[in-house]
């Protein structure tokens, strides 16, 4: 007997019912630990980044379909390289501290930070740059005519979470729980956010700049922003701040921002907006998306775990505090003897000045080797070798001090956001 195969079920009649019109930014997307079910229930604009063009046929893709582009390993993270997927909708990703050696993080090993939905038309040829609002000269610029009038520099800049490190507060503080992989530092090049500004002409009044990109927000109404964030007229106008792209000598990953992004070191990666259209000059406190109430801000006063706190008594997270990572060994892994210890130390707009490690558990502390900085605003790298006394359980502690003083410490204040946590990367190691 022949069987007549029942009709498939498209993404777009899962999403809207067998009438719907395009399938598009809205489509929801399932929270899912797993990648391949990452792919399976995430939106359209999403999957379109990260295949690197429209899906033109995307009425008639099945309900669970993975893309031939991603058939080989299932991996959702195209392009990346064994990221750790914390949420599906908006797309946040973190990389394991052993996977962050490389002095230079690699493209592929960057994390991605999202709070919208990426947009489909990256096309660098047409996109422009809006310079608006307290400006002598308002300006529209295309990527070309930044490379063609402005100082074209490269520079390895840091970017972090404000929220890196939240998965250790007790009692857990919402959002996505990052432990250590939510930072990294890649070699970007750009201009300089100071020339393009200058060149528009800051007026006396402006305070504070307000940054727009090209996602959208997660319920698809486009009217919304998923995030609109900014930084005090005094950072904008520093050497280390760039409107970027390029990464690593290469276009930008569409999950990193491609065409063009701002790259804010030293300060919450937040700040740093993605897929840029337009930087705004303001004569306030700039109050768009993710900028007031509790959102990357921590309370003025140190606060009680789960005590509440009034939103007035929130400031602004600025720079991020000192802290560093150990990248080798990892953690939980079998060594001999004797082993290699190396990772990398960063404070804000500031220099770290000492790395000191720990094997026993804090009492003694060893100051190891570590570069300088490679320009303003890059993390530094830090090694050394460790001869273990005998066979056991070891523990590998290590504290970064900056320029300024502060010290990391061993852990940190509870705040309700779980932000700015420093405490001291420790990593487990059996010695044997």
């Amino acid at each position: 007997m022949t069987r007549t195969a029942e009709p498939k079920q498209t993404r777009n009649e899962a999403a809207s019912g067998a009438d719907a019109g395009p399938a598009d930014a809205s489509t929801e997307g399932i929270v899912n630990s797993g990648r391949r079910g990452f792919l399976k229930n995430t939106g359209l604009a999403t999957m379109a980044a990260m295949v690197g063009a429209s899906i033109p046929f995307h009425r008639n893709m099945p309900v669970g379909l993975v893309p031939a582009a991603f058939a080989q390993d299932g991996d959702a993270l195209a392009g990346k390289d064994g990221l750790t997927l914390l949420n599906d909708r908006p797309v946040n990703a973190e990389t394991p501290p052993e996977l962050l050696d490389d002095a230079v993080t690699p493209i592929s090993r960057h994390f991605i930070r999202n709070n919208g939905v990426p947009p489909e038309n990256v096309d660098a040829d047409a996109w422009t740059l809006t310079i608006d609002g307290f400006v002598d000269n308002p300006l529209e610029l295309s990527i070309a005519d930044l490379r063609d009038q402005f100082e074209v520099v490269t520079m390895q800049l840091t970017l972090e979470c404000g929220g890196n490190g939240r998965g250790f507060f007790d009692p857990p503080a919402s959002g996505n729980q990052w432990t250590y992989g939510a930072v990294a530092c890649s070699e970007w090049t750009g201009v300089r956010l100071k020339d393009v500004l200058e060149k528009a002409g800051v007026q006396s009044n402006v305070v504070y700049t307000a940054h727009y990109g090209a996602d959208g927000h997660l319920s698809g109404d486009p009217d919304k922003l998923p995030i609109s964030r900014g930084v005090p007229i005094a950072k904008a106008l520093t050497d280390n701040v760039l409107i970027a792209f390029e990464m690593n000598g290469e276009a930008l990953h569409p999950m990193n921002g491609a065409p063009l992004r701002l790259v804010v070191a030293g300060w919450p990666a937040s700040t740093a907006q993605k897929w840029l259209t337009r930087i705004e000059l303001r004569d306030q406190v700039h109050d768009g998306p993710k900028m007031t109430g509790t959102s990357y801000r921590v309370p003025a006063y140190p606060v009680a775990p789960g005590q509440e706190v009034p939103e007035e008594d929130f400031v602004i997270i600025e720079r991020m505090p000192v802290k560093s990572l150990i990248t080798f060994p990892a953690n939980g892994t079998d060594i001999g003897m004797e082993t290699d210890v190396r990772g990398h130390a960063w404070s804000g707009d500031r220099a770290i000045s000492k790395l000191d490690i720990s094997i026993d558990f804090g009492t003694t502390w060893q100051t190891v080797e570590l570069d300088d900085p490679v320009n303003d605003g890059a993390w530094q790298n830090w090694r050394t070798k460790v001869t273990l006394p005998q066979a056991g359980y070891y523990e590998i502690w290590a504290r970064a001090t900056d320029s300024e003083g502060d010290m990391q410490p061993f852990a940190i204040a509870w705040n309700p956001k779980g932000y700015l946590n420093n405490s001291m990367h420790r990593v487990g190691v059996r010695a044997s």
